[in-house]
């Protein structure tokens, strides 16, 4: 990577004592040239404990915000720190952070805005499960529909952006469930948006944010807010 780019390595956590360490500790040791920060989103557990002791760089929200105001936060703080590449990565140890350097670096080869570490490119390592599979392909077909851009995994929460969408996601970011959407965002403002083969691993502590008896809620909710998103965006671009 070059030295000259200055990249901001965004963490949301909720309730993540179990992973975050490893997480963080995993960046410190292997890779330093990377700045980070943890958004800590109202966390009940031992999460912002563990960052006040380690002595982690981290952002404590008093409140749970979700998802998607925890990583508007992330991008607010990049944003106001002049950061050229900011990148997603879930506290979870899912993301794997050797990755990154190899997306960078494809991101300027493509001139890219957004890259999304992808699954579903090489399909090794962890699919998710068939019922989550089926969902994600159903959201890639709809965000293809509405923007012309297909993202195959569309809900992948290891991404980056340019200072660009630095700067558009930190005045607009979706609150909930925020993936699909960020990315008919970035399709309707014109962003190339490319995905990168990367492996990911199974959550090894904790469990996700999306049980099955909410699978059905996101899905609804999901669907309705890419269709407004771009039904809106239409409507501004007319006025």
């Amino acid at each position: 990577m070059e030295n000259q780019i200055k990249c901001l390595i965004i963490i949301p956590a909720y309730n993540e004592a179990e992973n975050i360490e490893k997480v963080i500790d995993n960046l410190i040791t292997h890779y330093p040239q990377y700045d980070y920060v943890i958004v800590n989103d109202g966390s009940t557990d031992a999460t912002g404990q563990i960052c006040a002791k380690k002595h982690y760089q981290v952002l404590h929200l008093p409140i749970n915000m979700g998802i998607g105001g925890a990583v508007q936060t992330g991008y607010r703080y990049a944003f106001e720190n002049d950061y050229d590449i900011a990148v997603q990565i879930d506290g979870d140890g899912q993301h794997d952070v050797a990755f990154l350097e190899k997306m960078i670096r494809y991101m300027q080869e493509e001139q890219a805005d957004c890259v999304i570490g992808s699954r579903f490119v090489d399909r090794e390592g962890f699919q998710s499960s068939g019922l989550r599979r089926i969902g994600i392909q159903f959201l890639s077909v709809l965000g293809w529909l509405l923007t012309g851009v297909r993202v195959r995994d569309i809900t992948s929460g290891y991404r980056l952006v340019n200072r660009r969408f630095i700067r558009i996601f930190a005045q607009d970011y979706p609150s909930d469930y925020p993936e699909p959407e960020a990315m008919v965002i970035a399709a309707v403002h014109g962003g190339r948006i490319k995905e990168y083969p990367v492996v990911m691993r199974e959550r090894e502590n904790g469990t996700s944010s999306i049980t099955l008896k909410r699978s059905v809620y996101y899905m609804v909710k999901v669907t309705l807010a890419m269709l407004i998103r771009r039904l809106s965006f239409g409507v501004r671009r007319q006025k």
